[in-house]
């Protein structure tokens, strides 16, 4: 006896899929970014989400700004927030830093991730600061009605991805950036200042995380610890396609989207995260430099 489908529930299948993937790659690409070019393994990408989420609030539900400039000037202040941490934290460390510099980044993020929940926790409080919405109304599509601030908020994670390819591949500053993911010495040979790309890369890594949160905010709202989640997706999308690999990340965040929304459909919300860590193990022991990964070769910003 075969299994009918029906074929509204597949497009709303997909539908649910393409909304989450693009937040996933959104994510995935900031923290690949950082990783290709500086080789941190961000662990505190979460607490950027958590504060564009909050800096977002701020800027439309207390100064009454329009959606997207709202969201536009919380990336903008968590990119300062990004630019602070690498001069501060990241660079002094670059310099005495001679050996184990991924796993030193990795207890320093850490750090930072505890940090952050913690001062935000005692200025904000564990209040749970949301909205309603950013845009009334909805578009009925398949037998299902679209909220508008899921359509907007795909719309602005499309042109913040199509934006970064872009800037990567056609504008100087990408060019270099893309050069020291390949190759820092030879990089710094021809002239690049490393430690400006370095604050550049980092700074631009936190603001798309603030892009994902302000733009979630009505899904999602603003608390302490609402950056822990987005941060294990970002993960599991960088496992799946090869950490380091910008381009793959696109791809990688649309897998997991439609995994989680089969995993929903056929064995429940509970069984979500349970059935993209089943597959991220499998990548592991099958193909350890993920999908688009190549042996021996270092994974480069692409």
């Amino acid at each position: 006896m075969g299994i009918s489908i029906d074929s509204t529930i597949i497009i709303n299948s997909l539908i649910t899929s393409l909304l989450r993937g693009g937040f996933y790659s959104l994510m995935a690409m900031g923290l690949s970014l950082v990783f290709g070019v500086m080789n941190i393994a961000n662990f505190a990408h979460g607490e950027m989400y958590m504060l564009g989420a909050y800096f977002s609030y701020i800027f439309f539900s207390n100064f009454g700004l329009h959606p997207l400039i709202a969201i536009a000037l919380a990336a903008v202040a968590v990119f300062i927030v990004g630019i602070i941490l690498e001069r501060t934290l990241f660079y002094p460390l670059r310099v005495r830093s001679k050996k184990n510099w991924l796993m030193n980044t990795f207890l320093l993020t850490l750090g930072i991730s505890i940090i952050l929940q913690n001062v935000v926790r005692m200025v904000m409080g564990s209040k749970y600061f949301g909205i309603t919405n950013y845009w009334k109304g909805s578009v009925p599509f398949a037998g299902m009605n679209i909220p508008y601030d899921r359509i907007v908020g795909f719309a602005i994670a499309v042109f913040a991805i199509i934006g970064l390819m872009l800037f990567l591949n056609k504008t100087r500053l990408g060019c270099a950036i893309r050069a020291v993911s390949q190759d820092p010495t030879g990089a710094e040979l021809v002239g690049i200042d490393l430690a400006t790309i370095h604050v550049f890369t980092f700074g631009l890594s936190c603001a798309l995380a603030a892009l994902a949160g302000g733009a979630l905010l009505a899904i999602a709202p603003a608390n302490p610890y609402v950056g822990i989640a987005p941060l294990n997706k970002s993960w599991f999308v960088l496992i799946l396609v090869g950490i380091g690999n910008v381009g793959g990340s696109i791809v990688g965040g649309l897998i997991v989207g439609l995994l989680e929304t089969i995993a929903v459909m056929y064995f429940g919300a509970s069984w979500m995260d349970v059935i993209s860590l089943c597959v991220i193990i499998l990548i592991l022991l099958l193909k350890p430099n993920g999908l688009f990964g190549k042996k021996g070769v270092k994974s480069a910003v692409e």
